[in-house]
């Protein structure tokens, strides 16, 4: 039930931030929006854990900040693999993932955390 409300709230985020920042980050309809959502966890939950490992080096020297490139990555990888969800570069990337991460934090610990 976790995973479902924490796809539900990236789903809801990505609407809102390609609402409001569509020129670089275009999502063709809700629909294509939950299944960038589903990808993006799947993503999340299996390569970005390969990611993290083979550039922990670079994140120790960096205090953690090459998280932020690792984010950027990982939605570019969904934007490659979802077709109707397209994201204009890497810069763009990078701050939509900064965007999705406080967004959802704000979800998670306004509202979700209160209906347990």
């Amino acid at each position: 039930m976790r995973w479902i409300m924490s796809v539900l709230s990236t789903w809801v985020v990505l609407m809102v931030i390609a609402g409001y920042f569509g020129d670089y980050f275009y999502i063709r309809d809700a629909g294509v929006a939950l299944l960038a959502a589903l990808i993006l966890s799947l993503v999340n939950t299996v390569v970005r854990p390969i990611l993290v490992f083979l550039t922990l080096p670079i994140t120790i020297l960096t205090m953690g900040l090459f998280l932020l490139v690792i984010n950027a990555l990982t939605l570019l990888l969904t934007s490659f693999l979802v077709d109707g969800f397209d994201i204009s570069g890497f810069w763009a990337a990078f701050f939509m993932g900064i965007l999705i991460s406080i967004l959802n934090y704000l979800i998670h610990a306004l509202i979700l955390n209160r209906l347990k």
